[in-house]
C-alpha cells in the first residue's frame, strides 16, 4: 500500500531558501496613536503677523446703540451717542510646540529605498506635533476652548447620558449658525444608543472624506482629545466626559484657531521644518516648530455640556 510523501520529503527548492531571493514589499512606518485630528481641519484658522492676537469687544448691551425707527415721528431730534469698547481687551499670544529629530547620515545613506529615511521620521515627527496641537486647542490652561467656555455658556445633562434633548439644550446657547459639535467617541456612541432608545437614530454626512453623525443638521466631530475620566482611551465601562457645541469663524464672531503666517522653511500652516547641520558623529538634526493658539471671539460661540455618562447601555430584547 502506497503512503504520502510528507513535505520534507520532496526533492525541490523548499519555502526557506526561496524567501531569501524573494522582494518583500513593506509598509511605511504605522503609529497606531495617530488620528484623524479633524478640529484642526474644520476650525477656521486666522494667520497672524506678529504672534498676538487682540479681540476687541464691544460693552454687552441690549443693543449697542439706540436708533430712530418710526412711520411716524414722533420727535424730530435723532438719538445720539457712541458705541462703547471695552478698554482693556484680551489678547492672545501664540504657543510653541517643537521637537528635534536626529538622523544618522550613513543610516540615511544606506537604508532610504524604498523610503527616505529622514522624511519618514519627519512625517511621523509632524503628525505627533499636529496630535499634541489638536489637544492644546481643547485643553491648554490659557486658550483652550474646554477651559474657556463662559459659565453662563455650561450646562449639566439631565439623567447623566447624553440625551437628544441635552443636544437641544447645547444648541439653544449656540444658536446662531452653529457649526459642529465636538466628542470623544464613547460619547458619540452614548449618544447614539440614547437616540436607538428613544426611536430617532441620527442620520449621517460626508464632510472632507469623513462620515459623521447629524444631529438638527449640525456634525458631531469625534476626537479623543475631549477625554472620558482623563483618558483618551479608558479602560472602564464607564466614566464622565464633556460635548461642546460651536460656532467657527472670525466673520461670524465665532471661534478660531491661531497661527504664524509666512513662516520660514514653512512646511505647513504654522509649522517650520529647519535643518539644523551635521555633527561631527554624522549625525543630522532637523527642528520642528508649531505656533497655534485658539481664541473665542463672542461668548455665545461655544458651549459645554458636562458631566456625561458614556457607560449606560440597554437591552432591547
Amino acid at each position: 500500500m502506497a503512503t504520502k510523501e510528507t513535505v520534507e520529503n520532496i526533492n525541490a527548492l523548499g519555502a526557506q531558501a526561496a524567501y531569501q531571493l524573494a522582494n518583500i514589499t513593506k509598509t511605511r512606518p504605522q503609529y497606531g496613536a495617530l488620528t484623524p485630528k479633524w478640529l484642526p481641519r474644520l476650525l477656521e484658522f486666522k494667520g497672524l503677523e506678529t504672534g498676538i492676537y487682540r479681540v476687541n469687544r464691544v460693552v454687552e448691551g441690549e443693543t449697542p446703540l439706540d436708533v430712530l425707527c418710526s412711520q411716524t415721528k414722533k420727535s424730530d431730534i435723532i438719538p445720539q451717542g457712541y458705541v462703547e469698547y471695552q478698554t482693556e481687551p484680551r489678547e492672545y499670544r501664540l504657543n510653541s510646540i517643537s521637537t528635534i529629530i536626529r538622523v544618522n547620515t550613513a543610516i540615511e545613506d544606506v537604508y532610504s529605498a524604498p523610503y527616505d529615511q529622514v522624511q519618514e521620521q519627519l512625517s511621523l515627527a509632524i503628525d505627533a506635533l499636529r496630535e499634541r496641537q489638536e489637544s492644546q486647542l481643547i485643553n491648554n490652561d490659557d486658550y483652550g476652548l474646554l477651559k474657556n467656555v463662559p459659565d453662563s455658556q455650561r450646562i449639566e445633562t439631565l439623567n447623566g447620558t447624553p440625551t437628544p434633548d441635552d443636544l437641544d439644550e447645547l444648541i439653544t446657547k449656540v444658536w446662531k449658525e452653529p457649526s459642529f459639535f465636538l466628542a470623544h467617541p464613547r460619547a458619540i456612541a452614548a449618544f447614539e444608543r440614547e437616540c436607538t432608545r428613544r426611536g430617532v437614530p441620527p442620520v449621517t454626512t460626508n464632510i472632507e472624506g469623513g462620515t459623521f453623525l447629524l444631529w438638527r443638521g449640525i456634525p458631531i466631530i469625534p476626537t479623543d482629545k475631549l477625554m472620558v475620566d482623563g483618558q483618551k482611551n479608558p479602560k472602564a465601562k464607564t466614566g464622565k466626559t464633556n460635548i461642546l457645541l460651536v460656532r467657527t469663524g472670525e466673520a461670524k464672531r465665532g471661534v478660531v484657531g491661531l497661527y504664524q503666517a509666512g513662516l520660514k522653511n514653512e512646511e505647513s500652516r504654522g509649522l517650520s521644518v529647519r535643518f539644523r547641520g551635521i555633527d561631527d558623529m554624522g549625525v543630522a538634526s532637523y527642528l520642528l516648530s508649531l505656533y497655534c493658539s485658539a481664541a473665542i471671539l463672542a461668548d455665545d460661540a461655544i458651549a459645554c455640556l458636562e458631566d456625561v455618562e458614556v457607560g449606560e447601555y440597554y437591552d432591547y430584547d
